[in-house]
């Protein structure tokens, strides 16, 4: 197969290298590669994607969905290879969709605010793909996610099915004590605590979703708070001179009060200037 070098590619270009990796004599790697062979591969790349967007950086964002752009390729050529379909059907399939769930824009239907078009949008989604039940949305969202995403869009599905779990702040508060007690409970009792923490940690999403925030987002920038406030322990650690492996649980968490309590103080002090 030949292959002329360009100054500049585009999505042809694209198609025709990967395909010419997967022929028989292309790359030894690439060629013999399948969708579950790669597929921790396709998540990676979705991740690296979303840390440059958290990182606001622009270029790093125009190499990461490079990545993820040829993942996509990759995967189609598979399925090319075996007579499915191939990239032109997944970019048909997916320009259909967005014109249809988007009446408000191609079509005649209104939707001056974002409320109206998620709530067109979910109605589209449900007739599309011929669900009549709330249930059956949630059965369509996928079990892939992480579980805190996914209990939220669980929630939220389940809420524009009829069902609230809880109807306000103080109702959501008490819903995730309650699970917190029975958790406690369970632990005290030396029994297994997984469904009971799970029980807590769903109602802690439904939580964040009465809050009006996203609970992967809010545990994301806890475990980068945690990493921060864990470097500031070792710098404590070092300057008082005392081994980290051998402090005690009193030692441990009085030096932990004293970050946080910096920690506020700089945050007081940064909202003065």
């Amino acid at each position: 197969m030949d292959f002329r070098k360009k100054e500049r590619y585009d999505i042809n270009d694209l198609i025709a290298i990967v395909r010419r990796l997967r022929a028989p004599d292309g790359c030894p790697w690439d060629k013999v590669q399948t969708h579950e062979s790669i597929r921790k591969d396709f998540i990676e790349e979705v991740y690296e994607a979303v840390e440059a967007i958290d990182e606001k950086d622009s270029e790093h964002l125009r190499e990461e969905l490079g990545d993820v752009l040829f993942q996509v390729v990759f995967h189609s050529e598979i399925e090319s290879e075996q007579g499915r379909f191939d990239f032109s059907d997944i970019t048909d399939e997916v320009s259909r969709k967005m014109i249809i769930r988007h009446p408000h824009v191609f079509g005649d239907v209104e939707a001056d605010t974002t409320e109206q078009v998620l709530s067109n949008w979910d109605a589209i989604k449900m007739q599309t793909h011929a669900q009549k039940k709330a249930s059956e949305a949630m059965d369509s969202v996928s079990r892939t996610l992480p579980s805190l995403m996914r209990a939220q869009k669980l929630v939220k599905k389940a809420e524009r099915g009829g069902v609230r779990f809880s109807q306000d702040k103080a109702a959501a508060f008490e819903w995730a004590e309650e699970r917190l007690h029975i958790l406690k409970a369970a632990s005290l009792a030396n029994e297994s605590c997984e469904e009971a923490l799970g029980e807590l940690l769903f109602a802690v999403a439904a939580l964040s979703e009465q809050l009006g925030t996203d609970s992967e987002q809010s545990l994301y920038h806890a475990c980068d708070r945690f990493i921060g406030q864990f470097k500031r322990y070792e710098d404590i650690a070092a300057e008082k001179g005392f081994d980290i492996q051998d402090s005690d649980t009193q030692v441990t968490n009085h030096y932990w009060k004293e970050i946080l309590l910096k920690e506020k103080l700089e945050e007081i002090e940064n909202e003065q200037n």
